[in-house]
């Protein structure tokens, strides 16, 4: 099969599991968001934004250098699951460590338990069998979709289930916790070889040097997309934040839907056709294309209807969120667009272009927010990160054309 029909059957299965997830996230939203307030959502965030930035800054690109290595990746199984445990372990104690002081930077007591409980997190992830890439590395997308899809059911019934009779913002982190053990006991019964918790120095030394630019453009990205949520938790409180966190997750669905369905399937493409520059382009501009068919109506549609899609999805308490959720669709689309290049550089094994551009756009959304959020409180973030991602564009589109020029 060549690899338009793979593409076309792994954008198939991968867009019906992000539709699967959606659904999922979307029922659990609307049924918490009608017993949990806006504060009890600002507080989960905290401790997710605490957890995803403690997880960018200890990224190993494990996953990335697996599906880039050519051949077999049998013997890198064990130094990766040792990392992965490293890291792991890492986290669990910072957070354990500095909850305190995290809570007293948002200025929320109430976060500092909900981090003890996130902590549990990173712990149990460690475990997973770095093997679980095989599915993406070798295109099996249809079973890529049954095995994400089992995990991200049980997240939403544990959560949905707690929820409603807790009424508990924890509920949203213990749907994670029983998620994770899920994923930790599948990745180990499924896939081959079962990793061995040893120390082979020198393929430990070759997975962590191989990912460090992967390290970099992962912490930068968390930067930019979470940046705006620290400003906003810490200038504005809880309740501001969970509002903008909810509009920023629906504006950008094109992002989180269908760009990474798309860069999960062309990324281990690119990278099996990436001495072929005419075809490489080629490719990536029929994908770009397709791209921006969807996402460009989807933002249209959460610009002209916001009011409409709120009170459909989160009810009346949560109507303050439109004014930002109108600017962010606009974000939803550009954002999509041009984290389409990534995957393409990723394929190229130009991890650290990634890195020059995330770090780039994290650097003029750091100058803009402050000033912005002053001015015009959570609409000003929603400026700031509209006007960060357009100056980063030129950047990426010039090393788009250098990269897939033919000598």
């Amino acid at each position: 099969m060549g690899y338009y029909k793979q593409a076309l059957k792994g954008i198939s299965w991968m867009g019906g599991l992000r539709v699967t997830v959606r659904a999922l996230t979307l029922a659990k939203t609307a049924v918490l968001a009608r017993v949990l307030s806006p504060s009890q959502f600002g507080i989960y965030g905290i401790g997710m934004l605490v957890l995803g930035f403690l997880e960018m800054l200890t990224e190993t690109g494990v996953n990335v250098f697996l599906i880039q290595k050519t051949g077999t990746i049998d013997k890198y199984v064990n130094s990766s699951w040792f990392v992965s445990i490293l890291r792991g372990l890492i986290i669990f104690v910072f957070l354990i460590i500095f909850a305190p002081f995290i809570a007293k930077f948002f200025n929320s007591n109430e976060a500092r338990n909900i981090i003890y409980l996130v902590s549990i997190i990173p712990l149990i992830r460690g475990f997973i069998n770095p093997a679980c890439v095989s599915f993406q590395k070798n295109l099996e997308f249809k079973k890529q979709f049954f095995y994400d899809s089992t995990i991200f059911a049980v997240d939403a019934v544990v959560a949905i289930t707690l929820g409603l009779i807790t009424k508990s913002e924890y509920s949203l982190v213990v749907g994670m916790i029983f998620a994770t053990l899920l994923e930790v006991i599948m990745s180990h019964i499924i896939f081959n070889p079962k990793p061995k918790f040893v120390f082979e120095k020198e393929k430990t030394i070759e997975v962590i040097n191989r990912g460090k630019w992967i390290t970099g453009a992962g912490i930068f990205n968390y930067l930019f997309t979470n940046m705006d949520n620290i400003f906003i938790g810490r200038l504005m409180g809880a309740g501001p934040l969970g509002i903008y966190q909810q509009a920023y997750r629906i504006s950008t669905v094109p992002v989180t839907e269908v760009g990474e369905v798309f860069n999960k399937v062309t990324f281990p493409i690119y990278t099996q056709i990436n001495e072929d520059k005419k075809r490489l382009k080629k490719a990536f501009l029929k994908t770009l294309l397709i791209i921006c068919l969807f996402v460009i109506p989807f933002g249209l549609l959460v610009f002209y209807f916001p009011i409409e899609i709120v009170k459909i999805v989160y009810g009346e308490k949560w109507i303050a969120m439109t004014p930002v959720l109108q600017i962010l669709a606009i974000f939803g689309i550009i954002k999509a667009i041009s984290n389409s290049f990534f995957s393409l550089f990723l394929g190229l094994k130009k991890q650290e272009i990634v890195t020059l551009i995330t770090f780039l756009s994290s650097v003029f959304l750091f100058v803009l927010l402050y000033p912005l959020i002053k001015i015009f409180g959570s609409l000003g973030a929603s400026y700031a990160v509209i006007i960060a991602t357009l100056l980063s564009l030129p950047l990426t589109i010039f090393y788009f054309f250098k990269l897939t020029k033919e000598k």
